[in-house]
């Protein structure tokens, strides 16, 4: 079973997520929240395995929310599902290790599908929030795109040659079974370099990963 943590202010739409989360007999919605402010002691008592998390509430929002809980050792992913989606707030959003980040109006199969993607290790990104976060990333002043590029490329040059290699493939876009194929290994040591490489940039998920080589290949590449 993967145990849901719902947080969103709206009891309404927490009654239609709960109903189309009832029907899925593989998910068991443990708790609900109305404030990010509920989130870590609903987290540390019923020890969800993913938090669907709303960004605009009260008190604390699903953002600060969200880079609370992704601080912590042992957090569950965070797939954030709201209305509201500037740029902005899709990268703090990944940036803190959110896992996904979905519109509210997406189709309810395809949300169920999301949460089930996310808490096996995979991330999910709507086409249209996909397309907003890449213009975004590779947007931005010269100054500000220029750090970002210099920061990056310097955590980059942390790994070893060959999980360079595989952290350039996740920012590509490519599965780990795709990263396989095209580096030539075996399906199991391209699962061990990307949880190596997450260590050692102190990274939570592969959204993060690919964040991080779009901002060293901008603006002159590697």
């Amino acid at each position: 079973m993967i145990r849901v943590l719902l947080v969103d202010d709206d009891a309404i739409v927490r009654a239609g997520l709960r109903l189309m989360l009832g029907g899925a007999p593989d998910i068991e919605l443990v708790a609900e929240a109305a404030d990010g402010a509920e989130v870590p002691g609903l987290v540390a008592a019923h020890g969800p395995d993913l938090v669907l998390m709303d960004i605009r509430m009260p008190g604390v929002d699903g953002l600060a929310a969200t880079e609370a809980l992704r601080a912590r050792a042992g957090a569950p992913e965070v797939l954030v599902l709201t209305t509201f989606h500037t740029d902005a707030h899709v990268l703090r959003a990944l940036r803190a290790g959110a896992a996904g980040f979905l519109l509210k109006d997406t189709p309810p199969q395809e949300i169920v599908t999301a949460i089930r993607t996310v808490a096996a290790g995979d991330p999910v990104l709507s086409p249209a929030v996909t397309r907003r976060l890449m213009d975004q990333v590779a947007g931005g002043s010269g100054r500000d795109r220029d750090t970002r590029a210099t920061t990056a490329r310097n955590r980059l040059a942390l790994l070893a040659e060959r999980e360079r290699e595989v952290a350039l493939a996740v920012g590509r876009g490519l599965s780990n079974a795709e990263i396989a194929r095209e580096l030539h290994l075996a399906l199991p040591t391209v699962k061990t370099h990307v949880s190596r490489i997450l260590t050692r940039l102190d990274l939570n998920n592969r959204v993060q990963i690919a964040l991080l080589v779009h901002d060293a290949t901008a603006p002159e590449g590697l």
